[in-house]
This record gives C-alpha cells, sequence and structure tokens, in this order.
C-alpha cells in the first residue's frame, strides 16, 4: 500500500498552508501572539499538523526552511523530545489514551490537568503548549474545565484547538480564540498525494480523493482503512438489492466483531450512506419521485446508527442485520 498515515506529532511538511503559517509568524513576530488559536476546517487538511508545527517552534525547535515556513530540522532535540511525548512544555490532548486505545470523548479529567500544566512556567522553552486534538471530542464536562484556562489566558501559554466542526462548540470557547481556516486543496492535489504515497493507481487515488472532499490526510487514511474496499462492498449491497448474497453478508457482519472491528463498521456504513443518497439525489434530479422517501428514510436511519450502536454498546452484527432489513425493504416496496 506504500506510506501510511502518520500521527501528526512525526509530520514534518505541510503543504497548502503557507497562508496560515504566514498569519501565525506575523503575530509572533509583532509580540502579539493570541493565547487561543481556533483551527478550523475539513478533516485531514493539516490542522493538527499545522498545530505541531507551530509548537515546536514556539518550545524552541531550529527552523528548516526546506520545509516551509513553519519547518524544524528533524535532528533538533526538540523535535526529538515532541515526537517522543516527553517534551515537559507541551500537554496534548487527544482521545488516543496512554494505553493507545481509542476512547469515545476526551475525558474530563485529562481538561483538568490542563490549568496545572499552565500555572507553571515554562521547563526549558520560551513557551508552554497544549494542543487539543480534536475539540469536537470534549464532553460538556471536558469543554468546560478548557473554557477556564481560557478564560484566564496563561503567561507565556499558547494553546491550539484543532475542530472540524466548529459550530459545535461552545460559543464562549469560540469566541476567545483567533480563528485560522483551512480549507482542502481539492480532488485533483489530493489524488496526487495519495499516488506519491502509495501504490495506488490514479483511479483508485481519485475515488479515494472524492470519498475525502479533496483532502489529502482524510483521503490517505481512508486508503490505510480499505475504504475501497468498503466502497465495493457498498456498491454490491444496493446493486443486488432485495435479493443479497446471505454468505457474503455473513463475513461482513463477522468482520465487526472485536476491537478493530467498529472503524470497519462505520466505514461501510458511511460508503452505503454515500451511494444512497447519490442515488437519491439522482432521481430527484431527473424528477422521479416513486420510492424517493423510502430511499431517504433510509439514508437518514443509516446516518444516525453507528452513533447509536457505539453509544448503546449494541451489538454491531445485530445493527448491520437490522439495516439490511431495511434496505430490503426500501428496495422491494
Amino acid at each position: 500500500m506504500g506510506e501510511g498515515p502518520v500521527h501528526p506529532r512525526d509530520a514534518f511538511a505541510l503543504e497548502g498552508a503557507e497562508v496560515q503559517e504566514q498569519a501565525f509568524l506575523d503575530a509572533l513576530g509583532r509580540g502579539r501572539l493570541h493565547h487561543a488559536w481556533l483551527l478550523t476546517g475539513p478533516e485531514g487538511v493539516g490542522k493538527a499538523t499545522f498545530a505541531f508545527r507551530a509548537a515546536r517552534r514556539l518550545l524552541g525547535a531550529a527552523p528548516d526552511p526546506a520545509n516551509g515556513l513553519l519547518g524544524s530540522l528533524g535532528s533538533d532535540p526538540v523535535v526529538r523530545q515532541v515526537s517522543a511525548r516527553s517534551h515537559p512544555d507541551l500537554m496534548v490532548l487527544e482521545r488516543v489514551g496512554e494505553d493507545g486505545k481509542l476512547r469515545k470523548v476526551i475525558p474530563v479529567d485529562d481538561a483538568r490537568r490542563l490549568p496545572e500544566f499552565f500555572s507553571q512556567t515554562p521547563a526549558i522553552s520560551p513557551y508552554r503548549v497544549a494542543i487539543i486534538d480534536a475539540a469536537d471530542d470534549l464532553n460538556v464536562n471536558s469543554a468546560n474545565a478548557i473554557l477556564k484556562t481560557l478564560e484566564e489566558p496563561p503567561p507565556r501559554g499558547v494553546i491550539f484547538l484543532v475542530s472540524h466542526a466548529p459550530g459545535r462548540l461552545l460559543p464562549t470557547i469560540r469566541s476567545r480564540c483567533r480563528r485560522l481556516a483551512f480549507t482542502a486543496p481539492g480532488e485533483a492535489l489530493a489524488a496526487d498525494f495519495l499516488t506519491a504515497r502509495t501504490d495506488l493507481s490514479h483511479d483508485q487515488a481519485a475515488r479515494l480523493a472524492k470519498m475525502a472532499g479533496g483532502a489529502p490526510g482524510l483521503a490517505l487514511r481512508l486508503a490505510a482503512a480499505d475504504a475501497l474496499g468498503a466502497d465495493d462492498a457498498a456498491h454490491e449491497i444496493l446493486r443486488n438489492l432485495p435479493r443479497l448474497d446471505e454468505g457474503a453478508l455473513m463475513i461482513l457482519a463477522d468482520s465487526f466483531r472485536g476491537p478493530e472491528g467498529q472503524g470497519r463498521f462505520d466505514l461501510l456504513f458511511d460508503r452505503l450512506g454515500a451511494q444512497i443518497r447519490t442515488m437519491a439525489v439522482g432521481q430527484a434530479m431527473a424528477g422521479v419521485g416513486e420510492g424517493l422517501d423510502r430511499w431517504v428514510q433510509a439514508w437518514d436511519r443509516l446516518r444516525v446508527l453507528p452513533d447509536q450502536t457505539e453509544g448503546l454498546n449494541l451489538d454491531r452484527a445485530d445493527a448491520f442485520w437490522t439495516a439490511m432489513r431495511e434496505l430490503r425493504t426500501a428496495a422491494a416496496a
């Protein structure tokens, strides 16, 4: 498959963010560095990568112009400490726990460590820096804990909040941050990004770039998660409705079990929903109204089912079979 996605702490290049990096450097150079930066835009466009690049600069890493405005030398001790998660002046709040497992939200206990972290002076750097990736993963209690720090800006402290959906954040959090907006570079550039880092064909890369909405990082993660396989499986299910291959469905249902099954489950439902939406839009534009309401209802059900299954700790295989019955009903009615 080629080069897979790396954690933003280990990513040193970032293309297409020159405007955002120059804005940050201008503020730093003028001595008017805001204490909180809200990095907004679609998933996979480099927001977290920017946050780590800016953090390295604030922590004193030696610049590397070959890697862009906020590039840092990979051999610098600061860079090595950040990659090793051992830098005393950097705190990262994310859903991945210390055990490597993905949690449902960023726990409030993690968020409550932030005030204590910023109450201390920098240990070895000009600044203390916190990265929240993503602020969308804060629950109500965690968000309120973060808000306390934003309300009382720490001296020599900077917080970067990554957000894919800033409208869902507390207005009081948004109002206390300077916003930097990131956009997807487009499907063509995202496809080129993929072909340069994987052994995918141009057509495969183009499909993934379209799924990702032109966001290169998301396209790379989709490639690693076998989104093409999920897309093919979704196509076969919809193409054969209302008749379905029970054996193939049983294999799919079994693949949803275990700790990695949630990702495969979410991805299949995402591709089913996307293809149903495309089909329904096509029918509406063609003036074909018969059965359209049923497919819209099916799409709405598929859209929320993964979150309901995870939130209520339901059996994913059972939820999958329920969805198949609903699709059969929509197709046969």
